[in-house]
């Protein structure tokens, strides 16, 4: 069975910046913006990485982390995570010059993303 490690983790919020500010001031994250996709993101120690969705993001919503996992194939996975009882709730869609993410939904309705660095 492929492994499916967190890959990202997507923190909602208004103002990134000043998130990035909060984090990095009170747990010493180290942040930038990514000014090809205007995306505030992160990296802690030990490297787990994220970024902060704003309200034009589609996969904005306020009070819910997004954790992401990692796959090689997101329409395969879709296609399990459905046969299962999930539900596809953001298709496969690409951010320009770093892959691919999708949403779905476990048969509980928590929301996850899936993510590959890998080009179909």
């Amino acid at each position: 069975m492929a492994q499916h490690p967190i890959a990202h983790i997507e923190i909602p919020a208004e103002n990134a910046a000043a998130s990035g500010t909060f984090y990095s001031d009170v747990f010493g994250w180290q942040t930038k913006t990514n000014v090809e996709h205007n995306y505030v993101i992160f990296e802690s120690e030990g490297g787990l990485r994220g970024g902060f969705t704003g309200p034009a993001e589609p996969s904005y919503k306020p009070d819910r982390l997004l954790v992401y996992l990692a796959c090689d194939d997101i329409d395969a996975t879709l296609a399990i995570i459905e046969a299962n009882g999930g539900k596809t709730i953001v298709p496969r869609t690409e951010i320009p010059h770093v892959g691919w993410w999708a949403i779905f939904a476990d048969p509980a309705g928590n929301h996850l993303g899936l993510s590959t660095r890998q080009q179909p």
